[in-house]
């Protein structure tokens, strides 16, 4: 490879993950309408939800507590989108998350798993930490 050859290498790779990240933002404006709605707002079991959450392996991609990670998964409580979007999202997702069809994890499966996410305690705050302050 001549050196020139060699300086246009970050930039071909460079044009290679914008061109993934805008598939995938193609992918995020997928027509959602068509999914069911699902129940209001149901309340779920949040311990049950927890066991959910880790026997379906939701924590390998977005953490044993839902705090989530840019390398494999977004963060997903203590504050989980409403219900209904969270049911849709599931159903239907985009990017590289599978779909959850009602099949695979039932809507009352889905509201012990958003009980859960709700139940989480917020994290602390970093002015709370002595160490980052000093």
């Amino acid at each position: 490879m001549s050196l020139s050859g060699l300086r246009l290498y970050p930039l071909s790779v460079l044009f290679a993950g914008a061109l993934i990240v805008f598939a995938g933002a193609l992918a995020s404006a997928q027509n959602v309408k068509s999914v069911p709605k699902a129940i209001g707002s149901p309340t779920g079991d949040a311990e049950s939800g927890r066991r959910i959450y880790s026997s379906r392996g939701c924590y390998e991609c977005h953490g044993g507590e839902g705090q989530g990670s840019i390398l494999t998964g977004p963060r997903v409580g203590p504050d989980p989108i409403p219900f209904p979007g969270f049911v849709r999202y599931l159903r239907q997702p985009a990017g590289q998350m599978p779909p959850y069809t009602s099949k695979i994890i039932s809507d009352a499966e889905l509201a012990d798993i958003h009980a859960f996410l709700k139940s989480l305690p917020r994290p602390r705050s970093a002015k709370s930490v002595p160490l980052l302050n000093d």
